[in-house]
């Protein structure tokens, strides 16, 4: 995605869209990312994949793992590692409860997006549950019955 979207203020670089298909979302926060130079100007210019991205609690606190941001195509020898762990930046108390419900069976910190706020990097964390099979087919079907009543209104609407 080489431009990015604005929307409420916020300059969106990359989102998991696959995250609301295959999870549970409970609730979500706001945490800022500790980045070098060269991973905040490739940000800027849309270069960021979040597919295989979660985050965990290591001693006290959040890291995001496989949040792959490419390599600057300006940067030199200091260029930055794609896939390292980038911590992310909460309050204590935010961590604590975090890790008290990741603890609970089946949850997980899963990243929605990454975006821009008042020129600093954040990234929005979702606390999840998987889902099942049949929890996504049944998401499907209550997806297909409503663009049906959609599509049938419309019609009634335009008298056809």
């Amino acid at each position: 995605m080489a431009g990015a979207i604005k929307k409420e203020g916020k300059k969106i670089v990359a989102e998991n869209r696959k995250a609301r298909h295959d999870y549970h979302i409970e609730e979500t926060l706001e945490a800022g990312i500790a980045l070098t130079g060269t991973e905040v100007k490739s940000l800027r210019a849309g270069k960021a994949n979040l597919r295989d991205c979660y985050a965990e609690v290591r001693a006290g606190e959040v890291f995001a793992v496989n949040l792959h941001i490419s390599p600057y195509e300006q940067g030199n020898r200091f260029n930055h590692d794609p896939r390292r762990p980038r911590k992310l930046l909460l309050h204590r108390h935010e961590i604590n409860r975090l890790f008290g419900k990741v603890q609970q069976q089946g949850m997980t910190l899963i990243p929605l997006r990454i975006y821009f706020r008042r020129g600093k990097a954040k990234i929005e964390l979702a606390l999840a549950k998987g889902k099942k099979l049949h929890d996504k087919r049944q998401a499907i079907a209550e997806r297909d019955a409503q663009r049906e009543i959609r599509r049938t209104v419309r019609e009634q609407e335009k008298g056809w």
